[in-house]
């Protein structure tokens, strides 16, 4: 008979199967500092050799890694999503962005519904808390802080949607977008009239979400992706449009000697 004694589980191997769900889930997030080995070792309740155990096992896992007199910290596991050469290779032609423009406004409307018909109350109270904060940063002169929140804002709704290979590969797409891959995100947020559009635009997708309308926030998000497209392709056109006319002006001042 194929059966076999069960043999207990070791502490260490508890702590990391809760480590290992904890980034999963996303909850523990690439970069994040963990708390001191006696305060783990405090919250799970085992001893500093089993905690260590735990630790060593998910470093050799790729998932944890120590810096000197820092602490341990969660791995990059984001930055392998993509080559250095595949990076550089999307960076270099228009037709990456716009792909990547599309890919999204798929992956995000998928996920704003998911979130409406899935996320807890307390999710899509995260989701609302993020806004309020992108409406006082949009009262500063200085854009960076909206362009910031904005990021989180769309994270914190593919949090909600309650997936975590969505979540894991859109956390991926948004630090190549971070990393100035696809454009400078500051581009959309430099003039006031476009910032004040696409706050309208957030906020008819947290509405939709607060009244769990799945197909209203679907619909928000991709009116929202398919203006920041538009915008996108008009910038590139007017950067076009200015390198001819500085060869025109160089011609025609050479014209004048």
């Amino acid at each position: 008979m194929p059966f076999q004694k069960i043999q207990p589980e070791k502490l260490s191997q508890s702590v990391v199967r809760q480590i290992e769900l904890l980034i999963l889930q996303g909850i523990l997030r690439p970069g994040e500092r963990l708390p001191s080995e006696r305060e783990l070792s405090e919250r799970f309740g085992v001893s500093r050799p089993s905690l260590r155990e735990a630790v060593a096992d998910l470093q050799a896992a790729g998932l944890l890694t120590s810096r000197a007199n820092a602490g341990i910290f969660v791995a990059d596991v984001l930055g392998s999503g993509f080559s250095p050469a595949l990076t550089e290779l999307f960076a270099r032609h228009d037709a990456a962005l716009f792909d990547y423009l599309d890919f999204r406004r798929d992956m995000e409307g998928l996920a704003a519904e998911r979130a409406a018909r899935l996320g807890s109350d307390t999710d899509l109270a995260v989701v609302n808390a993020v806004f309020e904060r992108m409406e006082a940063a949009h009262g500063k002169r200085d854009p960076s802080d909206e362009a910031a929140i904005d990021a989180e804002f769309h994270l914190s709704i593919i949090e909600a949607s309650h997936n975590v290979v969505m979540l894991h590969m859109m956390r991926t797409m948004y630090q190549l977008l971070r990393d100035g891959v696809f454009y400078n995100r500051q581009i959309m947020f430099r003039q006031r009239t476009t910032r004040a559009t696409l706050l309208d635009q957030h906020r008819a997708i947290n509405t939709a979400l607060q009244a769990r309308d799945g197909h209203a926030a679907r619909a928000a998000v991709e009116a929202h992706m398919d203006f920041i497209r538009a915008a996108l392709t008009d910038h590139r056109k007017a950067e076009a449009n200015e390198q001819v006319a500085r060869q025109r002006l160089e011609h025609e001042e050479k014209l004048r000697k």
